[in-house]
Protein backbone atom coordinates (compact mmCIF):
# COMPACT_ATOMS: atom_id res chain seq x y z
CA UNK A 1 0.00 0.00 0.00
CA UNK A 2 1.34 3.59 -1.01
CA UNK A 3 2.27 5.76 2.20
CA UNK A 4 0.55 8.83 2.61
CA UNK A 5 2.19 11.85 4.19
CA UNK A 6 1.98 12.36 8.02
CA UNK A 7 -1.08 15.00 7.56
CA UNK A 8 -3.11 12.35 5.65
CA UNK A 9 -3.33 10.25 8.54
CA UNK A 10 -3.87 13.16 11.31
CA UNK A 11 -6.37 14.60 9.06
CA UNK A 12 -8.24 11.45 9.17
CA UNK A 13 -8.06 10.56 12.89
CA UNK A 14 -9.39 14.24 13.43
CA UNK A 15 -12.49 13.19 11.06
CA UNK A 16 -12.93 10.26 13.05
CA UNK A 17 -12.82 12.08 16.76
CA UNK A 18 -15.58 14.18 15.08
CA UNK A 19 -17.85 11.74 13.70
CA UNK A 20 -17.94 9.63 16.89
CA UNK A 21 -18.83 12.98 18.79
CA UNK A 22 -21.17 13.27 16.09
CA UNK A 23 -22.76 10.21 16.79
CA UNK A 24 -22.77 10.17 20.33
CA UNK A 25 -24.40 13.31 20.28
CA UNK A 26 -26.85 12.00 17.88
CA UNK A 27 -28.09 9.23 20.46
CA UNK A 28 -28.00 11.32 23.15
CA UNK A 29 -30.10 14.32 21.26
CA UNK A 30 -32.66 11.08 20.69
CA UNK A 31 -33.74 11.13 23.87
CA UNK A 32 -33.08 15.00 25.05
CA UNK A 33 -34.38 16.52 22.08
CA UNK A 34 -34.79 20.00 24.31
CA UNK A 35 -31.45 19.88 25.29
CA UNK A 36 -30.34 23.40 24.12
CA UNK A 37 -26.81 23.07 24.50
CA UNK A 38 -26.16 19.85 22.78
CA UNK A 39 -28.00 20.94 20.01
CA UNK A 40 -25.31 24.09 19.89
CA UNK A 41 -22.60 21.19 20.27
CA UNK A 42 -23.85 18.71 18.20
CA UNK A 43 -23.79 22.39 15.03
CA UNK A 44 -20.35 23.20 16.04
CA UNK A 45 -19.07 19.44 15.35
CA UNK A 46 -21.03 18.99 12.44
CA UNK A 47 -19.35 22.61 11.22
CA UNK A 48 -16.10 20.88 12.32
CA UNK A 49 -16.77 17.69 10.40
CA UNK A 50 -17.09 20.57 7.58
CA UNK A 51 -14.16 21.97 7.45
CA UNK A 52 -11.99 20.07 8.15
CA UNK A 53 -13.34 17.18 5.21
CA UNK A 54 -12.91 20.10 3.02
CA UNK A 55 -9.29 20.58 4.08
CA UNK A 56 -8.82 16.89 3.68
CA UNK A 57 -10.57 16.58 0.16
CA UNK A 58 -8.33 19.60 -1.07
CA UNK A 59 -5.18 17.58 -0.23
CA UNK A 60 -5.88 14.52 -0.87
CA UNK A 61 -8.95 13.50 -2.70
CA UNK A 62 -13.02 12.80 -1.74
CA UNK A 63 -13.69 10.58 1.02
CA UNK A 64 -16.62 9.23 -0.91
CA UNK A 65 -17.89 8.58 -4.66
CA UNK A 66 -21.27 8.93 -4.23
CA UNK A 67 -22.52 12.55 -4.01
CA UNK A 68 -21.23 13.61 -0.86
CA UNK A 69 -17.84 15.09 -2.38
CA UNK A 70 -17.13 16.75 -5.41
CA UNK A 71 -14.28 15.52 -7.94
CA UNK A 72 -11.05 16.98 -9.26
CA UNK A 73 -10.26 16.74 -12.71
CA UNK A 74 -9.30 14.09 -14.18
CA UNK A 75 -11.28 11.51 -12.22
CA UNK A 76 -9.43 10.51 -9.27
CA UNK A 77 -11.48 7.91 -7.11
CA UNK A 78 -9.44 5.02 -8.80
CA UNK A 79 -6.48 6.35 -6.89
CA UNK A 80 -5.59 4.57 -3.30
CA UNK A 81 -5.69 4.39 -0.38
CA UNK A 82 -9.43 4.90 0.00
CA UNK A 83 -9.93 6.27 3.29
CA UNK A 84 -11.43 3.04 4.58
CA UNK A 85 -7.87 1.09 3.72
CA UNK A 86 -5.20 3.55 5.94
Amino acid sequence: MKQMPQKYYDLMEELQAVDFVIVELALYLDTHPQDHEAIQQYNAYVQMRQTVKNQFEQEFGALTSFGGSYSKYPWDWKEAPWPWQV
